[in-house]
Formats: C-alpha cells, structure tokens, sequence
C-alpha cells in the first residue's frame, strides 16, 4: 500500500487559519429582512414605440 501525499499547500488557507487561531471564530451571519426600497430608477429603459406613444 502506498503512503498517502500531503496535500498542496495554500497561502490562502494557510493565512485564514493563522487568523483563527489567534482572532477566533467568525460568527456566523444573517439575512437581514430588508423592505424594499421605493423611488428606484427604473431598470430598463423605455421602448421606442412607448416614448412615441407618450407624446402624442
């Protein structure tokens, strides 16, 4: 039986656990229910044939 390999090495990893370590755990988040905003611009522009319609 082979021997297993150690995995890869990560910077990444290897800085958020050092983070841990020493800081602690995140804790952990929540959606916040939020009302929906009024007054938005409007997403899409206006079609050629509605502009048109509005003028006459």
């Amino acid at each position: 039986m082979k021997k297993r390999r150690p995995g890869k090495f990560s910077v990444t990893k290897a800085v958020k656990a050092n983070a841990r370590e020493r800081v602690g755990q995140p804790k952990p988040s929540r959606v916040l229910e939020s009302e929906p905003r009024t007054g938005r611009d409007v997403k899409h522009k206006p079609k050629l044939e509605e502009i048109i319609r509005q003028e006459e």
